[in-house]
């Protein structure tokens, strides 16, 4: 099996899904939806795992560090003390990192499969189109989509081929709220706003998250307003997404809420629960850091570093020059020679101002 049927066929099997429920509903709107909420039961599970994941390691904050500054100098005896600490405590460190990255691939394939539902061949791929039109006597026509992904003999395929909208609702999903703003002001403000409502839920999202870390911070203010607002600026961007992506996002980032909600009440209600716990353990483990010197973020480690480098650099220069023996220019500064730099002599500091001394005898008063 070659490469690329493989990696058609990742496509071409949630767009058969999306395809389905379309057939089923006979709404884009709705099937865009409802895919939306099937893929957020497929990822909430990995979700929950990775939250829970990276709070039992947040949990051994404490007894990692102080392992990092026992054998600090020697890699491999930290290695070996930080697998006896998780295999006694059973985590994993794993565990937090791979449901959140098994996510990505999902997400990638729902945005292909959205954006080239309506894929309006341009270029090169235009002239080919254009070409196989006239051949059958036909090349005057409108091009309109050429639907990927999607099977020539699906419902949806048939609907949208040389089409040049995607109709649902009084809405057109194919296009974007900006080229929208450009040909229709009017209706483009309504595109427009569905973007706004997708910053708010973006904003209120990382409010919830925030909420928790205020309880006991583990960032900065700074960077706690940074991944507030960082998701608000991305939903700005989405002005030039379809708005079937729009739709989308929107519809699966009320959802994400409705997690949040879960979230804080599962692993962060009582003082007892493992949310509090981690919590605690991070305030812990950022007080000896700061406590040993180790605290500050990337920075100022690096900063450390580079202070610690200068100073031994210096601390050899010094010893180096120390060994090495003394300049013959220092030797007659230091024996109380009065000669300058071309040999000239020069007036001691003691001589008083009456009694000069030049190279050609004595000023007469």
């Amino acid at each position: 099996m070659t490469s690329t049927p493989l990696i058609a066929g990742i496509f071409e099997v949630p767009a058969s899904v999306l395809n389905w429920l379309y057939t089923w509903t006979g709404s884009y709107m709705i099937a865009v939806s409802l895919s939306a909420f099937i893929v957020m039961a497929i990822v909430t599970p990995l979700t929950l795992k990775s939250t829970k994941g990276m709070l039992e390691m947040q949990r051994l904050a404490p007894e990692m560090r102080r392992l990092q500054q026992q054998y600090k100098t020697d890699r491999q005896k930290l290695n070996e003390e930080m697998m006896k600490l998780y295999q006694a405590h059973k985590v994993n460190p794993m565990a937090s990192c791979l449901p959140l990255l098994a996510q990505t691939p999902v997400f990638i394939v729902m945005f292909r499969i959205l954006h080239d539902a309506t894929y309006t061949p341009t270029g090169g791929n235009e002239a080919i189109a254009r070409a196989v039109l006239t051949s059958v006597g036909r090349g005057q026509d409108i091009i309109g989509f050429l639907p990927r992904y999607l099977s020539i003999e699906s419902e949806m395929y048939q609907n949208l081929v040389r089409e040049t909208t995607m109709p649902s609702w009084g809405l057109d999903l194919s296009k974007s709220p900006a080229s929208m703003l450009g040909s229709n002001f009017g209706q483009g403000l309504i595109y427009a706003g569905l973007v706004v409502v997708l910053g708010l839920l973006y904003f209120y999202q990382q409010r919830m998250v925030a909420a928790r870390a205020s309880i006991s911070p583990t960032m900065s203010e700074s960077q706690q307003k940074l991944m507030q607002y960082l998701p608000v600026v991305f939903a700005v961007f989405q002005i030039f997404f379809l708005l079937a992506l729009v739709i989308y996002y929107i519809i699966q980032s009320v959802i994400r809420i409705i997690v949040q909600f879960y979230i804080t009440k599962r692993f962060y209600a009582g003082d007892e629960s493992l949310g509090r716990q981690a919590q605690a353990a991070s305030a812990k483990a950022r007080e000896l850091s700061e406590s040993d010197g180790g605290g500050g973020g990337l920075i100022a480690r690096a900063k450390r570093e580079l202070e610690d480098a200068t100073g031994s650099a210096s601390e050899k220069n010094d010893s180096s020059s120390g060994a090495r023996p003394a300049s013959k220019g220092s030797n007659s500064r230091t024996n109380g020679g009065n000669k300058g730099a071309k040999g000239r002599p020069q007036a001691s500091k003691n001589t008083k101002k009456g009694n000069l001394q030049r190279p050609g005898g004595q000023r007469k008063r």
